[in-house]
């Protein structure tokens, strides 16, 4: 998910002041609501993160790993598989309009002889997973180098759509032929397959790096205009991009959902009165995501806030937060998941918490009695395989015991 960046920044924009919180939530009644819930993983395929496990790998490896993974899925009590598309503005399926994704073959453009996403839409179905195509839509590359990219890239094609910032190369989202060409290539693969979902994740623009600037001036001065600043303005262009997506994504196949897992706060309530009692990095100034607004206005099918924090974090606390997400939920028609931060369980640099094989267990137990939440999703797929400190197998243990459908 490349993920790696994000998590730098949030750990450098989260305070260490505030008090901790406990949880204390009964248990819901697991025949009602545990029959029907997401119980998902994330299957990252950016720079080779859980799937394939490297470039280079003849199609018959690449397609008995993807397969091994299903089956985790499937051992694991999950039902729902979000694999990772079009992790850098490539393809994981036959495109015409992106190049096939250098993870597979170590070469972008190189076709790999074979169709990961197709297979994967297959072999989940046969199992009974849900298969949600997971797609970044603005990332070119995590380099800043055109000549790294196949020669046919569309960024190269078109480099007035880039922008290059913190090393990395972006698509602008202030330009509408680049909402239009995202949105293009996105659809082409809800036409080809039965998707049970489109996905995207928490980048839209890229997270603030210290001492750089976004340069979109050009975009700003040509469309910008009735906008009170270029917040404002950035806002509105992810806005009008979300809304578009959802409508057309609903015209071209009407059972295909359509979900967005966004960074787990959207404004602290210093800056803004409906936000919630966290201070930490903010979707709403810093990537320019009104992800509070996308379910108030029903604009999506479900969300899965990243509420990767431990109950009792300072400075954002998984007992304040997941409350929050239930209120925003609250009456409306997009479904509530919640993130889990499954990669934090045993790793040494995380804070005391998370050295608990029952911490992510008790977050289950406190959204058990929230009923907006229906179900979570965990970051990511090898550490479900790998589960260092058995924290997986606790929830499994303690949440999992009954078959849940996805509700």
């Amino acid at each position: 998910m490349g993920r790696l960046t994000r998590r730098a920044f949030a750990l450098a924009a989260l305070s260490v002041a505030g008090s901790t919180a406990t949880a204390s939530a009964a248990p819901a009644q697991e025949g009602v609501r545990r029959s029907r819930e997401m119980r998902g993983l994330w299957l990252a395929t950016v720079a080779n993160r859980d799937f394939p496990s490297r470039a280079g790998l003849t199609a018959a490896q690449q397609r008995a790993e993807l397969v091994s993974w299903l089956d985790l899925a499937v051992r694991s009590r999950l039902n729902t598989v979000i694999l990772q598309v079009r992790p850098t503005a490539d393809a994981l399926w036959p495109s015409p309009y992106e190049p096939w994704s250098g993870v597979l073959t170590g070469t972008q453009g190189k076709n790999p002889g074979w169709d990961p996403l197709g297979t994967a839409v297959a072999e989940a179905r046969r199992r009974g997973l849900q298969l949600h195509a997971w797609f970044n839509p603005f990332r070119i590359a995590n380099h800043a180098d055109p000549a790294k990219l196949a020669a046919t890239h569309p960024a190269r094609v078109h480099p007035e759509w880039v922008v290059t910032y913190g090393g990395r190369m972006y698509y602008n989202p202030g330009l509408p032929a680049v909402r239009t060409f995202v949105r293009t290539a996105i659809l082409d693969a809800v036409r080809r397959y039965p998707l049970d979902a489109v996905h995207f994740d928490d980048y839209f623009y890229p997270y603030p790096v210290a001492g750089q600037t976004f340069d979109d001036d050009a975009a700003y001065a040509a469309y910008g205009a009735g906008f009170p600043d270029r917040a404002a303005w950035r806002r509105a262009n992810i806005d009008t991009f979300v809304l578009d997506m959802a409508a057309r994504i609903r015209k071209t196949r009407p059972a295909t959902r359509f979900g967005i897992s966004p960074f787990g706060v959207w404004r602290n309530k210093s800056a803004d009165p409906l936000g919630s009692d966290t201070r930490a990095a903010q979707s709403y100034d810093d990537t320019f995501a009104d992800t509070r607004k996308w379910v108030t206005e029903g604009w999506l099918d479900y969300i899965v806030p990243q509420v990767y924090w431990n109950i009792g974090f300072p400075a954002a606390d998984y007992a304040k937060l997941v409350p929050w997400w239930a209120e925003v939920a609250k009456g409306s028609r997009t479904q509530l998941y919640i993130g889990e931060a499954l990669y934090k369980a045993g790793d040494p640099a995380q804070p005391a918490a998370w050295q608990d094989a029952a911490e992510l267990s008790k977050h289950l137990t406190l959204a058990d009695a929230l009923p907006q939440v229906r179900g979570h999703v965990f970051f990511a797929a090898r550490e479900v395989r790998t589960d260092t400190i058995g924290a997986f197998a606790r929830v499994v243990k303690d949440h999992y015991q009954k078959k849940g459908a996805v509700g």
